[in-house]
């Protein structure tokens, strides 16, 4: 039997990123919440923004903690390039790669907040959008290179974190915009 010391680093990886993932999606459902205007924020949305942007500063660390630990570890042996260039490492690189873009993705538009003045809010809200793009990406990472995938425990758990930002995500893609039917295009402006 060997012992659980000789896989510190991959454990402690393993461990910060479903961390990460956690994390992220608890931001990524914030945020969708307060962009969604959802009538039961009403009166909170300053604790829910709080929330937003304290689970995206926790995901970006587990993000960071996920990646340095695999330096350390004896059987992967990634090296900088492996955590660092998407599709360089040796381990299953593509959905490596597709975890390294969603990482970046996600620190780039979650760091954009705090420069949202010189991007111009409107700029900024559009961009940021992207994030739950490199939040799926990191999904995908997860059941294609992740190690306890085939766990049944793990793939309950991945439903309930993902369950909630994938419904909001529907119900915002499912809202209809009413535009307004000038009278000059034949209907009537009360049709």
């Amino acid at each position: 039997m060997t012992s659980p010391s000789q896989h510190l680093f991959w454990i402690a990886s393993s461990a910060a990123g479903i961390c990460a993932l956690v994390m992220a999606s608890l931001a990524v459902t914030a945020g969708l919440a307060l962009g969604g205007h959802l009538g039961a924020l009403r009166g909170r949305s300053a604790q829910v923004r709080t929330l937003h942007e304290a689970c995206s500063i926790a995901a970006l660390l587990a993000l960071a903690v996920h990646g340095l630990a695999l330096l350390g570890d004896a059987y992967l042996k990634p090296g900088i390039a492996g955590i660092a260039i998407p599709f360089a490492g040796a381990y299953r690189p593509f959905w490596t790669g597709l975890g390294i873009i969603g990482a970046y993705g996600l620190a780039a538009l979650s760091l954009s907040y705090y420069a949202r003045r010189r991007i111009g809010v409107a700029r900024w809200r559009v961009l940021h959008r992207f994030v739950a793009l490199f939040w799926l990406l990191g999904i995908v990472h997860t059941l294609g290179a992740g190690t306890d995938t085939g766990h049944a425990w793990f793939l309950v758990l991945l439903a309930i974190v993902v369950g909630p930002p994938f419904a909001l995500l529907a119900m915002r893609w499912g809202q209809t915009v009413d535009v307004p039917v000038e009278p000059s295009q034949g209907a009537h402006p009360t049709a």
